[in-house]
């Protein structure tokens, strides 16, 4: 393995470029681990090399045993504290994140990844493969499937390379939920504690429907061109930003639209013109359609399509249960960790009774668990918003954990 510690490579925008413009931002370079040897997948394919970006915060104490990983969701990235070397915007866990923060980094060494087959400096579609010409392209719709289980063995090499021999706790929402459950179970000796959010043991049907929907929005555009855009030099961008657009959607609830938009325009109604001149049946008429409009495109600008599939695939392959006959319980029969598992009283995307099934597993499975439901009305995405309920639950937790094994 080798490290490649450079720094982020920032690009600079136009002061009058459009925020709404779908051109996507550089690629840049990214901070991570070469690893030449590789990971063997569980499609039976030996990925070889791999590169997997990060980031840390906090210092790894002596004894190397503060350490905490965060898992992020299907559409974050690495840059979980740290300000965004391409678009600018603070870590998208900058709130819970931090010195003096309920994940603090006075106190712990936090480690964040991109995912394998993402596309913010690891391996994934995006990267660089040769082909059997002997040339250089961009893996595209060749790039292998990909498990969670894939992601989580992955991080598992990365976290070594760091010299961390256990880590302290191992957290995550949503996808960064899954992956937490699968490190519970394939490296259950790997952690003290683990802190599954606003996540579920498998993926329903409901979930991997949206999916699907979000999948060929992308391959019905025109721009897919079967997976090879980059050779064309475009990217499917109506397809993928519709497919944000529906996807964030469920990561809100009815509750939280309407507080924020309700019904209100930004033009006026169609017997004549609004404040913004003449409308027509394709204008933006609601706030509500604004800002989707927006949140696709500017989600275009910085993701990879091929990611996108490659990715929400592996979201709906994940079944903790599959490799126990179907038996949740078996799946953390005779585990050490110590569980807290969240969920969020509006989120109908994992709702509140896919975490009761997994609590309920753990129980029959004599593990140590506590489980909070958050009261709130801000949907799936609580977990990343202003929650005090919430900070205080990961604090506590993660302050119990360490006074229990006696971590200063």
């Amino acid at each position: 393995m080798v490290f490649f510690p450079t720094g982020p490579t920032v690009r600079l925008e136009n002061e009058h470029s459009p925020m709404s413009s779908t051109t996507p931002l550089e690629i840049g370079h990214h901070r991570h681990i070469h690893f030449q040897e590789g990971l063997e997948l569980d499609c039976g394919v030996t990925l070889a090399p791999i590169d997997l970006a990060y980031c840390t915060s906090g210092t790894l104490s002596e004894r190397g045993d503060n350490a905490i990983l965060i898992c992020h969701a299907f559409t974050g990235d690495q840059y979980v504290a740290e300000t965004h070397p391409l678009t600018g915007k603070p870590g998208w866990w900058e709130r819970m994140v931090g010195p003096g923060k309920p994940i603090d980094t006075n106190r712990f060494f936090v480690i964040c990844s991109n995912v394998l087959g993402g596309c913010m400096g690891s391996t994934g579609p995006r990267s660089l493969r040769r082909n059997a010409q002997g040339d250089d392209e961009p893996w595209g719709t060749d790039f292998p499937p990909i498990t969670i289980r894939d992601m989580v063995r992955a991080q598992y090499k990365l976290v070594k390379a760091l010299g961390v021999e256990r880590l302290f706790a191992v957290v995550g929402g949503s996808m960064g939920g899954m992956q937490v459950l699968e490190w519970t179970v394939t490296y259950p000796h790997m952690m003290l504690a683990a802190m599954p959010i606003a996540t579920a043991p498998y993926h329903s049907a409901q979930n991997i429907a949206f999916n699907e929907v979000g999948r060929q929005a992308i391959i019905a555009d025109p721009d897919w061109r079967a997976g090879r855009y980059w050779q064309a030099d475009v990217v499917p961008a109506r397809g993928l930003a519709v497919a944000r657009m529906m996807a964030h959607i469920t990561y809100l609830s009815e509750e939280a639209l309407t507080r924020k938009f309700g019904r209100r325009t930004r033009r006026g109604p169609v017997s004549g013109p609004g404040p913004e001149g003449p409308v027509s049946l394709f204008s933006d008429i609601f706030e509500v359609e604004s800002y989707l409009r927006y949140q696709g495109s500017s989600f275009v600008r910085r993701f990879d399509a091929n990611s996108y599939l490659t990715i929400t695939r592996a979201m709906d392959w994940f079944d903790i249960a599959a490799d126990h006959d179907g038996e949740l319980t078996a799946a953390f029969a005779g585990t050490p960790v110590r569980f807290c598992v969240v969920s969020f009283s509006s989120d109908w995307l994992f709702p509140t009774s896919a975490a009761r099934a997994l609590v309920r597993a753990l129980n029959q499975a004599a593990a140590n668990v506590s489980f909070v439901e958050i009261e709130t009305d801000k949907g799936h995405d609580a977990f990343l918003l202003d929650e005090p309920d919430f900070d205080r639950t990961v604090r506590g937790f993660l302050c119990g954990v360490a006074e229990h094994v006696g971590l200063v």
